[in-house]
């Protein structure tokens, strides 16, 4: 426990954090979009052309493209797709190409698909059952992207090649989240070569049906450590990221899980460092959010992580407490649970309130609406 508790130290001593205790006094329901009909499963957010855009992927079989600033929907597709289980922004093609595209799960396969154009770009085929998550890689210009599916595997795959590399055996059920370890502190150029990816530490994790938590090198697909102390599915997992001021993120892997639990996990001694209970029903997502709060049995300040369940309810917990949750977001009846979860800061342009309330929440429900909380 020692360990992290200087880890975190560290981390909120060297990047500039909004204190949560003026988000949840002030915060509230400030918009919604709707459209969705049904389960609306995975949500990310993008600027580009000088606007702010979220896009969204749903169980009723279509993808949106919303205007975050009028509220107003500028693309939908619904031709030849399936459930639509994650959906993302291409940070590879914004990232090299200054184009605008979007990269969604489609049954087995994983779809990119142009917005200025509106048409099909490119297909990964591989998979052999549903695709559940995916994942860009930090380095190398986000070249590479990895999935998690139906099928057991994980698999990573080169956009530029239009490829599967490697297949990530090891779980016995269904996969149904991914992530890749943060780009690595003397790796900032992000121009990391495929074969040198082993050697820098790069990791992805993998969270399944079977309960575990799987961590593998991204190069060899050699699969590292087990986690083991969830009961049920392990629906969400994150590497601490970058952006919280760790330098090589990847020590600690946050998971939730249909056994109502948080757990936060010491990759290097493979321990479960935390446990996190209050949800009354499945977790669907978890994150870290840009929040600290001030944590007196430590004396200092603790990072804050939040948690969306089919409870209805959006709870925000002290990462270095196990005690009751900070604050408790609940969500309206029509909701019918919360499903995913984003934090985004606002652009200048959007700044009207004090500099401790420019964090917005935006989530998804099991309703169809997506919320925006701030």
């Amino acid at each position: 426990m020692t360990n992290i508790v200087c880890l975190l130290s560290y981390l909120t001593q060297t990047t500039i954090f909004f204190i949560f205790d003026a988000f949840s006094s002030s915060a509230k329901l400030i918009k919604s979009f709707k459209g969705h009909t049904d389960r609306v499963y995975s949500i990310d957010y993008s600027t580009f052309d000088d606007g702010q855009f979220l896009c969204s992927g749903s169980y009723n079989n279509t993808i949106r493209v919303w205007n975050i600033e009028d509220n107003k929907q500028i693309q939908l597709s619904n031709e030849n797709v399936s459930s639509v289980y994650c959906v993302k922004f291409s940070s590879y093609h914004s990232y090299n190409y200054h184009s605008n595209v979007i990269c969604f799960s489609n049954d087995n396969t994983i779809d990119f698909w142009d917005i200025k154009d509106s048409q099909q770009s490119q297909v990964f085929n591989g998979h052999t059952d549903i695709v559940f998550d995916i994942k860009f890689s930090p380095f190398n210009g986000n070249r590479y992207f990895c999935s998690g599916s139906g099928d057991n595997t994980i698999r990573l795959w080169d956009i530029e090649k239009s490829k599967s590399l490697y297949v990530f055996h090891g779980h016995v059920r269904d996969v149904w989240c991914v992530d890749i370890s943060p780009l690595q502190s003397n790796s900032n150029n992000k121009s990391n070569l495929i074969g040198a990816i082993g050697g820098n530490g790069y990791t992805i994790c993998s969270g399944s049906c079977d309960s575990t938590i799987c961590v593998w090198d991204i190069e060899t697909a050699k699969l590292l450590n087990v986690f083991k102390g969830h009961k049920f599915e392990v629906k969400s997992v994150k590497y601490i990221p970058n952006e919280l001021g760790i330098s090589g993120g990847s020590n600690a892997i946050l998971s939730a899980s249909f056994d109502k639990s948080i757990r936060l996990w010491d990759i290097q001694s493979g321990k479960q460092i935390q446990v996190f209970n209050g949800h009354t029903d499945w977790i669907m997502a978890v994150e870290y959010s840009p929040f600290i709060v001030n944590n007196n049995e430590f004396n200092c300040n603790s990072n804050v992580i939040c948690s969306g369940s089919l409870d209805n309810t959006i709870r925000f917990w002290d990462i270095r407490s196990n005690k009751k949750e900070l604050y408790v977001i609940n969500g309206y009846e029509k909701d019918s649970g919360i499903i995913c979860l984003k934090f985004q800061q606002l652009k200048k342009k959007e700044k009207k309130r004090k500099n401790n309330e420019d964090i917005n929440l935006y989530y998804g429900t099991n309703g169809g609406d997506i919320c925006v909380w701030g």
